[in-house]
């Protein structure tokens, strides 16, 4: 009969411990860069009407994003020449659009625009994103969602 010598173990328990503490903080780091890193690119940033003007000058011709509530009565044009008034309460500037916007374009619902600022102070926006809230309403009984045309008189 052969007797082995007692098998040690591969790392003591300390050091076993602290290289599983180690590789657990070495996942969540990996775990949270990958978070973070994509959360920045997910974002929408958006400057109002008064952010806009207060630039003045300098916001001619740059490209951004502008963000405001459609003012009542300031819509008019077919949805592919479309003119209306963006404003925060406090500013207003007039944007031009000749992208057509979603169905659920209109007055008085929150809009963002991508475009820049011309020299005669209007906004000529290449692309135009309706925002709306979270409350979901059903069509009425025997209504398709479908049924309702975008209408700029609305």
């Amino acid at each position: 009969m052969t007797v082995a010598p007692p098998i040690a173990p591969a790392l003591p328990p300390r050091r076993r411990r602290w290289g599983l503490l180690g590789l657990v903080a070495l996942i969540a780091a990996a775990i949270a860069y990958l978070a973070f890193s994509s959360v920045g690119s997910a974002l929408v940033y958006y400057v109002t009407p008064s952010e806009l003007a207060e630039r003045g000058e300098a916001a001619i011709g740059e490209t951004l994003r502008l963000g405001g509530q459609v003012k009542a009565g300031s819509v008019s044009g077919p949805a592919t020449d479309l003119r209306f008034v963006l404003t925060d309460g406090e500013a207003e500037i007039t944007v031009h659009s000749q992208a057509a916007p979603t169905r659920s374009f209109r007055e008085g619902s929150g809009a963002v625009v991508e475009g820049a600022l011309g020299a005669d102070g209007v906004f000529e926006a290449t692309r135009v994103i309706v925002k709306h809230d979270e409350n979901y309403e059903a069509p009425a009984p025997g209504a398709l969602p479908s049924d309702r045309a975008f209408d700029p008189g609305e």
